[in-house]
């Protein structure tokens, strides 16, 4: 642990010398001192709206600035990020926090570099014309959609929990890709991903006439955090201003991306790559993940909320999903 701390200390000298210099979102100005080193990035989902910053990242220049090359990687549910760290197939990668926690707690040497969503995507999605869903409460007597082993199964369960309503009192049903129990209306409440997912349920369902909300569960209380960039213990430990390099390129990606005047040019470098969704679609996934990533003028891209995976962690002990606790403040990077 000492080294790790020689590491992250050794970050965040290098982190800072470089913002002082002002060069954190610079794209034509390379890192003089640097050598080029080659680098995997595997991400933790398609190519899409919702990777935006980590397109821009390479296709921008932005890791070219930092003399990197990063070669970033496509992911899905066959493609774990952890554990093509620990493997040696990626340098970076992307992880949700429920993984990161999973690992750490059979072993894994990984930590948190930056939290990227700072609101969880995951949410449901319901018909305007039933009641609304105001508080937790008004879950009572629906028919609510989980994918049963799925975060969305934790997080409803614990919103249950703080509600005081029993399993008896909703109707769970076990859902899948498959979008038609909700078409057909024989699932009220159903779980998307809302910058993606919902934005395309949203859309049809507006052109047959009809409206939806989303209730999400952070408004509530229950912070589950999502998508972060984690890294090897050794990376931090052996190789600080790489990692320090790598995080000032893709946060000042991120930062570009998800600035409204580049609106145009982000959804280009996108539709290079995202090729199942329209042009319509995707300018209304970069809204709504615009707002995830960065909810408020003051946050900045990457910050990691200490608080949400204390709760993460806390909620997946509560819920058995780790045996015992892996103190995951101390896994975390901290500029």
């Amino acid at each position: 642990m000492t080294h790790l701390k020689t590491g992250i200390y050794k970050i965040k000298q290098i982190f800072l010398a470089i913002v002082f210099f002002g060069v954190i979102i610079a794209v034509g100005q390379p890192f003089c001192a640097a050598k080029e080193v080659k680098l995997d990035y595997r991400l933790k989902w398609l190519f899409n709206t919702s990777v935006a910053g980590d397109i821009y990242a390479d296709a921008k220049g932005f890791f070219a600035a930092k003399e990197l090359k990063v070669n970033v990687k496509e992911g899905s549910p066959e493609k774990n990020a952890i554990k093509e760290l620990e493997l040696g197939y990626a340098d970076f990668g992307v992880a949700s926090a429920d993984q990161v926690i999973r690992a750490l707690s059979k072993g894994a040497k990984v930590v948190v570099i930056a939290q990227l969503f700072q609101v969880n995507p995951m949410q449901w999605i319901y018909r305007a014309d039933k009641p609304e869903i105001k508080v937790p409460a008004d879950l009572k007597g629906r028919n609510i959609g989980v994918t049963f082993g799925g975060n969305d199964e934790t997080i409803m369960n614990t919103l249950l929990a703080r509600a005081g309503l029993l399993k008896s009192e909703v109707k769970i049903t076990g859902v899948r890709f498959d979008f038609t129990p909700f078409f057909k209306r024989k699932v009220e409440v159903w779980p998307v991903y809302r910058n993606s997912q919902g934005v395309i349920l949203k859309t049809r369902l507006a052109k047959e006439g009809e409206d939806v909300l989303f209730f999400n569960p952070a408004d509530f209380g229950i912070k589950f955090v999502a998508n972060s960039v984690v890294t090897s213990q050794s990376m931090v430990e052996k190789n600080p201003d790489i990692v320090a390099r790598f995080l000032t390129a893709l946060l000042g990606a991120w930062e570009a991306a998800m600035a409204p005047e580049n609106e145009a040019v982000c959804l280009e470098v996108v539709k290079r790559l995202d090729k199942g969704n329209s042009d319509e679609i995707r300018q209304k996934q970069l809204v709504v993940t615009r707002t995830l990533i960065k909810p408020a003028d003051n946050i900045r891209i990457g910050t990691i909320d200490v608080d949400a995976w204390k709760q993460t962690e806390a909620i997946m002990l509560k819920e058995k999903q780790i045996k015992k606790a892996v103190f995951i403040e101390k896994h975390l990077i901290l500029p």
